[in-house]
Order: C-alpha cells, then structure tokens, then sequence
C-alpha cells in the first residue's frame, strides 16, 4: 500500500512538473489558450497585440476547447466565437446592403481615430491658428504696416485682370466658407453645443455640412483657374535667393528686386497648390465614401520601401478596413485644412492691414506704380521699362 502510494505521488510530481514547464513556455497555458493579464496591459497602453491565437479560433469547432472545461466554449458556436469572427472579418455575414463597409460590424480603428479627433486634433488646431494669430499680432505691434517708401506718383500699372481676380476671389471665398464650416464640424460638440443647446447645434451642424460639400466644388475650380493663370510667373528663380536672403524687407531696409510674384508669394502659391490638391483630393474621398482608397496602398508601398524603419517605428497599418480608410481621409483633410488656413491668415494679413497698396491688386486690379517699383522692380522694368533714376545708372 505504501509503495502504490508513493508511486502515486510520483506520478503526480512528474505531472505538476510538466504542466509547470508547458505553462512557462506559454504563457496562455494557464488560461486555456484565452488572452492573458500582459495581452490586456499591452492593449491598454497601445501597444501591438499578436492576436492571431484569437482570430484563427473562430468557427473551427476542432479548435474550441472542450464543453466539459470551466467556461468552455460551445464547439466554435458560442457568442464569444460568434463576436469574436465579426471582428476579424470571419464571420458568414449577409446583408441586403452591397457597400464595401457593410459586412465589417466590428471596427478596432474606430477608438484611436474618436479619441485623436476629439482630443488631439482640437488641441492642434487650437495652438497652430492661435499661435499663428498672435506671432501676426505681435509683427504688427513691433513692426508697424509697411508703407510705400518714396512719394507717390499718382499713377497706376495693371497688376491682375479681372480673370485672374476672379479666380482669386473665387478661391478665397471658397476658401472662408470651407474653413468656417470645417470649424463648425470640428469644434461644434464642445464649443456650439455649451452656447446654443443641442437643436440649435443640429440645425448649424446639418446646414454646414450641406454648404461644405457643395461650396467644394468652386474651391476645385478656382484652384484650377489660378494654377493655369500663375504657374509660369511663380517658377523659381535666382532673384528668388537674394529675395529670401533679406526676408523681402520685411524687418526693414530695401525692398530686394523681385518679378510678378516675388518668393514670398510664390511659396504661398505652391503651398495653396500642393495643400489645396491634396484637400481636394482627400475631401471627394469623404465626398463619395469607400470609392477611392487613399491610404491603403501608400501605407503598403511606403512599408516596402522601409520607411517606418528609418524613424525606429513599426510598419504602418495594413490593409485597411474601409471606415479606416475614411477616418485616415478625414484626419488627412482636417490636419492640411488647418496648416494652409495658417499660411493663409498671413497671406490675408500681408493683403490687407500688413501692407500699404498691397489690396488694390486685388481690390482694384491697378496698384500705384511706386509701391509696384519697390516690391516688384523688375516687373515694371518688363512692363513700363526703368525709371528715370534706373536709366542715370545705366
């Protein structure tokens, strides 16, 4: 009896050893194969999760565990197998619906994306057109508006045709519309909503909404217009160095010899160019939802090429479920909306209040040829030859 007994407790030494061991080279042993108290840390703190032990144990009733175990699961059929296959996009789903995203009914991005937007993305766009508007307010302050340094001719020179100006105001106009209703959407929850209650809120939400989309259309247009109208005066040039070198005299001292459009505006060009297309491509994206991925692929083809590793980051997300596909639109078209509206504002300010003659370029098409000859001298030597004091020099 005793050696049967000591037999027994030999056995059952050897068996508690072996599970020890199976248990320390898994660390899902111990819980039957469910995810583990370091999976739900890593998750919470963002981190990537392996969770191929979840999504390869949906629907196969061979790779449930067995009813007779404490919780197990019913052969594959159970509702955490069930919910479990709806958010790995296992799941047999049918729909009378034929949208790209009408069989994903559990999103994993969607979190992130909520919390950037309404954390995140309010705290930059407070910061950039806040910052941007006081650094315009405090050049104002220590520099004072420019005004035109030598004695007014009383003549003027045709700067801009009535096209160009149109398509100019068309732009900008656009450009206002858009950007007060994007602010509407972006910061209507936690600033209208205090001010004006929930229905007064809905009626701005839904009339922004309805005047954003379609005021979209004259901003593509006119985007257009000024591309082919400007492109050929707005190519770099030497005088362009010599321009930047003395900051155009905007901190003082003379004003550096420039063309039509000196650096300066030919930056604010190719930034209203190249930011203004890529909203524009980004906002018909949002505008005709799941039919143009925009992300997807670049994130696979940057991913190939390495990229993420040169900055010591992990791959970027891929593939893409078709609401990320959206909610990275949104982000994209949000965050350049918000960069060019900075740029803009000095654009604005320089046009206006900054400059003295700068907004009859525009306002009126004519410009005073002195403040023509101090900002943009070789252009009045193109169009009405050197003055009197340029022909004593030569």
């Amino acid at each position: 009896m005793i050696r049967f007994l000591s037999l027994i407790a030999i056995i059952v030494t050897f068996a508690a050893s072996a599970s020890a061991q199976e248990a320390a080279g898994d660390s899902r042993a111990s819980t039957g194969g469910a995810q583990t108290l370091a999976d739900i840390l890593e998750r919470q703190e963002g981190l990537k999760v392996d969770e191929t032990f979840r999504s390869e144990a949906t629907g196969n009733p061979d790779a449930a565990a067995p009813i007779t175990n404490q919780l197990g699961t019913l052969g594959g059929a159970s509702d955490p197998e069930l919910w479990r296959a709806y958010r790995f996009g296992s799941a047999d789903i049918s729909t009378q619906s034929r949208g790209p995203a009408a069989t994903t009914v559990i999103q994993d991005g969607g979190m992130w994306w909520l919390e950037f937007r309404e954390d995140t993305l309010l705290t930059i766009a407070v910061y950039l057109l806040g910052g941007t508007f006081l650094a315009l307010a405090l050049f104002y302050l220590v520099r004072g508006k420019i005004r035109i340094g030598g004695q007014k001719t009383g003549r003027t020179i045709t700067r801009f045709k009535a096209f160009e100006r149109f398509g100019h105001w068309l732009l900008a106009s656009s450009f206002i519309v858009l950007g007060i209703t994007g602010l509407f959407s972006l910061f209507g929850r936690k600033v209208l909503i205090p001010l004006f209650g929930h229905e007064t809120f809905s009626f701005i939400a839904v009339g922004s909404k309805w005047v954003h989309n379609n005021i979209a259309w004259a901003f593509i247009i006119a985007l257009i217009i000024i591309f082919f109208a400007w492109v050929v005066h707005n190519l770099p040039d030497r005088t362009d160095l010599r321009w930047l070198a003395k900051a155009g005299g905007l901190f003082g001292g003379e004003h550096p010899p420039a063309k039509k459009f000196n650096a300066g505006q030919k930056l604010i060009f190719w930034a209203v160019i190249v930011l203004g297309g890529s909203i524009s491509v980004s906002g018909l994206s949002l505008l005709f939802p799941f039919e143009y991925n925009l992300f997807g692929h670049t994130f696979s083809t940057l991913n190939s090429w390495g990229v993420p590793g040169w900055f010591g980051a992990s791959d970027l997300p891929f593939p893409l479920q078709p609401q990320e596909e959206m909610q990275y639109a949104q982000l994209w078209h949000a965050l350049v909306s918000l960069i060019l509206t900075a740029i803009i504002f000095a654009h604005i300010y320089l046009g206006s209040v900054g400059m003295e003659g700068a907004f009859d370029a525009m306002g009126k098409g004519e410009v005073e040829e002195q403040w023509a000859r101090e900002h943009h001298s070789l252009w009045v030597q193109d169009v009405l030859g050197p003055d009197d004091n340029e022909k004593e020099k030569v």
